[in-house]
Order: C-alpha cells, then sequence, then structure tokens
C-alpha cells in the first residue's frame, strides 16, 4: 500500500531511507499483486515476485518473512492508532472509532480500490492469507488496546479493554470477509458503519 499522507496527528516527514524502504515495499506488493491477479495466488512465486519488483528473493524475505505477508501486512495499524490518540478525549469511542477508521478507508479506496478488493477476497479464499490476517488482527488489536487505554485510564491489560479491542478487529475482520462474499457490492465504509452499530448496541431485535 502506498505510504500514508502526513494525518491529523501530525507525523513528521520521513527521511531518505525511510523513503526508500517503502518505496521498495511498494515495489514488492505492486508486483505481487499483479502476479496475483494475472495467475493466481497459488502460481505466484516469490521467485517471480522479485523478478517483477527488480529485487532479489531475500529482498523479498527481508521485507515480508512469507508471501501471505506481502498480501496482509501494511503500515495502516500504527497510522490509525496515532490518529485515535489525537481525537478530543471527550468524543465517545463509537464516534472516534468511526472517524479513524472512515478516514483510513478514504484513503485506501483513493488510492488503491482495486488492491483493497484483492485482499479481502484472498482473506476469504486462501486459507494461509486468511490465518494471517488473524495474526496481523491480534498485533493491530494490542496497538489499539494501548491507545484506548490512554484515552480511558484503563489497565491496557485488563480483560475490558482486551475483549473490547479484539472485538473491533474481529468485527473489522468480518466485514472484509461479508464485503468480498457478496461480490463488493455494498460500500465497505458503511459495513464499518453498522459493524460498529453493533459493537455500540447489540444485535438487532426481530428479523431484518
Amino acid at each position: 500500500m502506498t505510504a500514508p499522507r502526513t494525518t491529523a496527528a501530525g507525523r513528521p516527514p520521513l527521511g531518505l531511507r525511510e523513503r526508500k524502504k517503502i518505496k521498495t515495499r511498494q515495489a514488492i506488493r505492486t508486483a505481487a499483486y499483479a502476479l496475483i491477479e494475472e495467475q493466481g495466488y497459488d502460481a505466484t512465486t516469490i521467485e517471480q515476485i522479485a523478478d517483477r519488483a527488480e529485487v532479489s528473493p531475500s529482498t523479498v524475505f527481508r521485507y515480508f518473512p512469507a508471501k501471505e505477508d506481502i498480501v496482509v501486512t501494511d503500515e495502516w495499524g500504527p497510522v490509525m492508532t496515532a490518529e485515535l490518540r489525537a481525537r478530543p478525549t471527550d468524543e465517545s469511542w463509537a464516534d472516534t472509532l468511526r472517524y479513524v477508521l472512515r478516514t483510513a478507508l478514504d484513503l485506501g479506496l483513493a488510492e488503491e480500490p482495486a488492491v483493497i478488493r484483492l485482499r479481502t477476497r484472498l482473506g476469504v479464499e486462501v486459507p494461509a492469507v486468511r490465518a494471517r490476517m488473524l495474526e496481523n488482527a491480534a498485533a493491530t488489536g494490542r496497538l489499539l488496546r494501548d491507545a484506548l487505554a490512554e484515552r480511558s485510564g484503563l489497565d491496557p491489560d485488563s480483560l475490558e479493554l482486551r475483549v473490547f479491542s479484539m472485538s473491533v478487529m474481529g468485527g473489522l475482520m468480518e466485514v472484509g470477509h461479508y464485503w468480498a462474499e457478496t461480490g463488493h457490492h455494498d460500500d465497505i465504509r458503511d459495513l464499518v458503519d453498522r459493524a460498529l452499530h453493533v459493537l455500540e448496541h447489540g444485535l438487532p431485535t426481530g428479523k431484518h
């Protein structure tokens, strides 16, 4: 995914070395996505990705330990938690999460809508990608937990924050799976709003 632009959280400009790293990561991802679209996930090899990205296979492995990491790893977890920390402390958690997630989705959909659709489809179709997404969600959940602890004053290791943070991450994963399984017809931002509404208010009553 392309490097996120400066956010409301006021990230400092990146140095040359970091920009080069992001450019290399982006080249590897772009090559992988193109090859997967052309020939499928299973048929795409690290050697092919390296050749398309004009780097060595060892460089690919230095940035991404496994092929599925190329699909699921991005820089948005730290950016989202930085945005969360920058929100007004008197704002409700639901409004905060809704703002942060919509901001991230707006940026992603503006820059790489086809990639987001591909990633969610692979999360449904490829077991290894789905498993890695679960691990990635757990790591992002820990970042979310720490950020929420700062806002709430709760212990980041408390059961309440652990349950809440992973409920959010699990809900977002299911949004992605639902979106892919239904042909990406809905606006994913609306689906995220629906998921947050469930977390905030519980299940709807009756049949809808």
